[in-house]
């Protein structure tokens, strides 16, 4: 378990050691989505089961996450294998599964990090302040969202009073935990997971729609995070094709000081 153990993140993705190297949880009502659980406190669960192996090296540099099925509501089983341990770098294979199927596969780089030359290629928005922007309204939206503090700059719920034309796929939002919580990287995987479908920001209705492959990569260290605390961090997503049944999305989360922290893609399907 975490120090911050009484946090809905903390429960959510909190796991009891098994046997044989099975770790075991249970979904969280805090972050219900429309089917099943959010798909972000799948994916920081994935990553809090490395994260709790005593044979772990360093900080995740990577994860990626396999949707392979639906994850139901109640208990699950996870199991982290060490696939390569190296002199400053680590690969992992992880699984999760439910009535003995697997429902969510993953693989996760760690490594050592050390200081080196640094560049951002990518420039920080210009965006106003959280403390400028209104809450986001999510009275009706699933219970995972009453998790975090949203604040959007630009692409929120789409207004159904707008042509398709006139709408792009970029949001641009302050988000924090809710209540505050000091950053680590449970969290930010989650928050890495935390934008709407692009299809449904794209387009003026809703439809049905969900991840099937997340990945993150991590530009911070535990160090790095640590020092961010528990303020707001601004996220900016968008799509690059939507077609065929499926649409990508590519993501950045910056720090209130102009850090990049952790850039992620995925794959969504969406049916119409």
């Amino acid at each position: 378990m975490s120090r911050h153990a009484q946090h809905p993140i903390d429960r959510a993705v909190a796991l009891e050691r098994g046997d044989g190297g099975v770790f075991h949880g249970q979904t969280s009502p805090d972050y219900a989505n429309m089917v099943g659980p959010f798909g972000g406190t799948t994916a920081a669960t994935m990553l809090n089961s490395v994260l709790l192996d005593p044979r772990r090296l360093g900080d995740p540099v990577a994860l990626t996450v396999n949707y392979a099925g639906p994850v139901v509501d109640g208990r699950f089983a996870i199991r982290a294998d060490a696939l390569r341990t190296n002199r400053s770098t680590q690969h992992w294979s992880v699984a999760m599964s439910q009535a003995d199927q697997i429902c969510t596969s993953a693989t996760a780089f760690f490594a050592t990090r050390r200081d080196t030359w640094t560049h951002t290629e990518t420039g920080f928005p210009e965006v106003p302040p959280a403390g400028d922007l209104a809450r986001f309204d999510n009275a009706a939206m699933p219970p995972w969202t009453r998790c975090y503090d949203m604040r959007f700059v630009t692409g929120g719920r789409p207004s159904t009073g707008q042509g398709v034309d006139e709408l792009d796929s970029l949001s641009m939002l302050w988000i924090r935990d809710e209540p505050p919580r000091p950053l680590d990287f449970v969290s930010l995987t989650a928050i890495c997971d935390s934008f709407f479908p692009r299809i449904i920001i794209r387009r003026p209705q809703w439809v049905p729609a969900g991840t099937v492959s997340l990945t993150v990569y991590f530009h911070a260290d535990a160090a790095q995070l640590q020092r961010h605390g528990a303020g707001p961090l601004l996220g900016v997503a968008k799509a690059s094709h939507f077609g065929l049944g499926y649409h990508d999305q590519t993501a950045e989360i910056w720090s209130a000081a102009g850090d990049l922290l952790a850039t992620s893609h995925q794959i969504v399907y969406f049916k119409e």
